[in-house]
């Protein structure tokens, strides 16, 4: 099984809390036993949407075929005035270049959320994410985790209880749905 991992985030911090939920992500998944790829906005190279190019990029081809091969996303990104960052929403445009293709978009894919905002208003981007996972012919897991970020860390500056249960509830609802399916 392969597991996508999309950060949404412009960060590059190593401390950042994208970084830090990617990473724990990451870790959890690898214990899982499947075969896990981090795909972030602020090393992907994807260009600004433009229909009117002749010649598609190369980062917008190699992110098609990363989206499109793995059986299972989970995307985080921190909330951006009511929603997802404008770079992530602009990379999932992209997947317009799959529309002709035999399974255009996303179809079938399983796709977990997570969204992280000072407030309590996370699940405004969780809503928006799950918009366009569906408009992508996507399907999206029935739970989802709004974070409110001040929570999200431990004084050790690990993954809180709270949370790290929340995520590997999660990712065995994700790994269970998707090996049933299968």
């Amino acid at each position: 099984m392969k597991v996508l991992i999309f950060n949404g985030a412009l960060e590059r911090r190593e401390n950042a809390t994208s970084e830090r939920l990617t990473r724990y992500l990451y870790e959890q998944l690898q214990k899982q036993g499947v075969v896990v790829t981090v795909f972030k906005m602020a090393d992907s190279g994807i260009p600004l949407f433009d229909v009117s190019l002749q010649n598609t990029p190369k980062s917008v081809e190699l992110m098609n075929h990363i989206f499109r091969d793995a059986d299972v996303h989970i995307w985080i990104t921190p909330l951006y005035h009511g929603s997802m960052t404008g770079v992530m929403k602009n990379c999932l445009d992209w997947l317009q270049y799959s529309a002709n293709m035999p399974k255009p978009y996303l179809t079938g894919k399983l796709v977990g959320l997570m969204c992280w905002a000072d407030g309590v208003q996370a699940m405004q981007g969780i809503n928006a994410m799950d918009s366009v996972a569906k408009a992508l012919r996507a399907w999206t897991a029935p739970l989802s985790i709004p974070i409110q970020r001040s929570e999200l860390f431990n004084e050790e500056g690990e993954i809180s209880d709270k949370y790290g249960k929340r995520v590997n509830m999660l990712i065995d609802l994700l790994l269970q749905s998707s090996f049933n399916r299968a």
